[in-house]
């Protein structure tokens, strides 16, 4: 029977450096799944909760010179004021379901003459975007908005340039215009008056727990794999010795036919 020592050659050891590799990245692939499940969990009972909380004025949340919270996401805010769409900003590169559009931000303008950036909806447009004279009006004069509390966008994404940009920030925003603005932004819930021409609505997120869990238990599955099939070999060459030697080795005498039997 053949002893454990051929564990210690090259080959082997830098077999089993590569299996603990491909062991360890599966493990913590499937940790960094269920982490983000966790996440998505926890995002997911913010929106349930603000959603059925009451209708709040946007002051008592939102402020010039803060910004929301984690917490304050998806928080129904009220706000009076009136529209300034010579300031209006285009989000570009929105898409939903594969059509190409953008996203219209109007300010509005409260009575302390803070603005709160409205992102009023989606608007499809050919790829090569909106001639701004096509996007439909707001509701002029004093309007009554309602609206999701969203935080920020993050990055070179939300620069703007020529009140365009890729991601809503108030902070890149506020400066752009001229305006002292709340921070964060709303997406629009209702308008009172409603427009002539109404945008498409905000797209709710989607309250599941997503593939997260599945796909940790996949990348554990593949590091457990892993693992069987170095054993597997290990086993599989002490009791057999290494594959290239059984593929040259001589067949024996018991094995080899018998002459009656040509």
């Amino acid at each position: 029977m053949r002893s454990f020592g051929f564990l210690l050659s090259r080959r082997w050891v830098l077999f089993a450096l590569v299996v603990a590799v491909l062991a360890y990245a599966a493990w913590w692939l499937g940790g960094w799944q269920f982490r983000r499940l966790d996440d998505r969990k926890a995002d997911n009972a913010v929106v349930r909760t603000n959603e059925h909380r009451e209708i709040t004025p946007v002051g008592d949340v939102l402020s010039p010179d803060g910004h929301p919270t984690e917490s304050d996401e998806w928080r129904v805010v009220s706000a009076t004021g009136t529209y300034d769409p010579e300031q209006t900003v285009v989000v570009r590169y929105r898409t939903r379901d594969g059509a190409q559009g953008i996203d219209v931000v109007v300010p509005l303008v409260t009575a302390d003459g803070t603005a709160l950036l409205v992102d009023r909806g989606w608007l499809e447009t050919d790829p090569s975007g909106a001639d701004r004279e096509d996007i439909p009006a707001p509701p002029s004069g004093e309007v009554a908005v309602t609206g999701y509390v969203r935080a920020n966008g993050t990055g070179d994404s939300t620069r703007v340039s020529d009140r365009s940009t890729r991601a809503i920030s108030s902070d890149e925003i506020g400066p752009a215009l001229g305006r002292s603005v709340y921070g964060g932004f709303v997406e629009l819930r209702s308008e009172d008056p409603e427009p002539d021409t109404a945008l498409e609505a905000v797209e709710l997120p989607e309250l599941n727990n997503g593939p997260h869990f599945f796909y940790g238990l996949q990348w554990w599955f593949f590091g457990a794999l892993a693992i069987f099939g170095f054993f597997y070999l290990l086993y599989d060459e002490w009791r057999h010795g290494p594959r290239g030697e059984r593929l040259t080795r001589p067949r024996s005498r018991a094995a080899s036919p018998r002459p009656w039997a040509r």
